[in-house]
């Protein structure tokens, strides 16, 4: 099959991830280096939650669960002198699939605001288990003492690390990308769009909605043990209401229901969060304090005026 324009344009931003590293240590810049990491990251952990909710409708408010559910599953192992990195990710990504069916047994079944409050007292119920847990820093959190150890690369060297997060992203894109465009992924689709019709030519949505579900938690968890690695520092944070919903505003922002959506909305997103919260041209208490407000208002215009998100302004037909 033919690639897009899209495609190309997806490729090629890739490829220019794949450039900061030289670049950022030729100009002797590894803030850069660690910012990026960052925004592939959340970049994946969007791509899973937009698997459910651009394709599948489901408009879960509770994703950030499985993110945390993966940095725990590292930062436990961890704390009791388990480093070997297959286990540990290999935990991650079975624990945040296991939460994800037994909380997508249940809210599956449910649809619109019924799902949203579900999937939202589900994260709030791990969340303040979090908090609860002394033993593993309780509300403070716990630092990570080591990376994660694996034999075929070093994630001390930056720039390895680096590599295996784009590779790990890379992976993420086009994972969804066969998904939805599989007999599966259209089966998703077609719920989505109409479940009566859906059931009347012989599919039942439930188990296809419930199989999304958990793979889309898996890969979440994926992305929270990364983020673990690249904070060195785990708390329950990583699992509140409103990490779930600054994952839902880098879909709708990057654009729901597209490729590139996912990675273009994280970017925008932590790279405005930086640029506002050190903004010096104006006083702190206008710009720095209140932030999130002048995110508001850019969410709000995206909505408005550019329906597909940053990813509709690119040339090409919609995905």
């Amino acid at each position: 099959m033919s690639m897009t324009p899209r495609s190309w344009i997806l490729v090629g931003l890739l490829a220019l991830l794949a450039a900061v590293p030289p670049v950022a240590a030729y100009f002797d810049a590894p803030f850069y280096l660690d910012l990026l990491r960052r925004v592939m990251i959340f970049a994946i952990a969007a791509s899973s939650l937009n698997l459910i909710l651009g394709y599948g409708g489901m408009v879960s408010f509770g994703h950030a669960a499985y993110l945390g559910i993966g940095a725990y599953a590292v930062g436990v192992l961890g704390y009791y002198g388990i480093h070997n990195g297959c286990l540990q990710w290999g935990v991650a990504i079975g624990a945040s699939a296991l939460v994800a069916l037994a909380i997508g047994a249940i809210s599956v079944r449910t649809s619109g605001i019924y799902f949203i409050m579900i999937t939202l007292a589900f994260t709030q119920m791990l969340y303040y288990l979090g908090i609860s847990i002394e033993e593993y820093g309780g509300d403070d959190g716990m630092r990570l003492k080591l990376r994660s150890e694996f034999d075929f690369i070093n994630l001390n060297n930056e720039t390895a690390f680096y590599y295996l997060v784009l590779a790990i992203l890379a992976f993420a894109i086009l994972l969804v990308h066969r998904l939805v465009n599989s007999r599966f992924g259209r089966v998703i689709q077609a719920a989505r769009s109409n479940e009566a019709r859906t059931r009347a030519i012989g599919f039942s949505p439930y188990p296809y909605r419930l199989a999304a579900f958990v793979i889309s938690g898996a890969l979440c968890g994926l992305a929270g043990a990364l983020l673990v690695n690249h904070t060195a520092y785990l708390t329950p944070e990583f699992m509140n209401w409103t990490r779930s919903g600054e994952l839902m505003f880098m879909v709708i922002l990057g654009g729901i229901a597209t490729s590139a959506g996912p990675l273009l909305g994280a970017a925008a997103l932590l790279l405005l969060e930086d640029v506002l919260q050190g903004w010096s041209l104006l006083p702190k208490e206008a710009v720095r304090d209140h932030w999130q407000l002048y995110l508001g208002v850019i969410l709000v215009l995206v909505v408005l005026f550019a329906r597909r998100g940053l990813a509709g302004l690119l040339p090409g037909k919609n995905e």
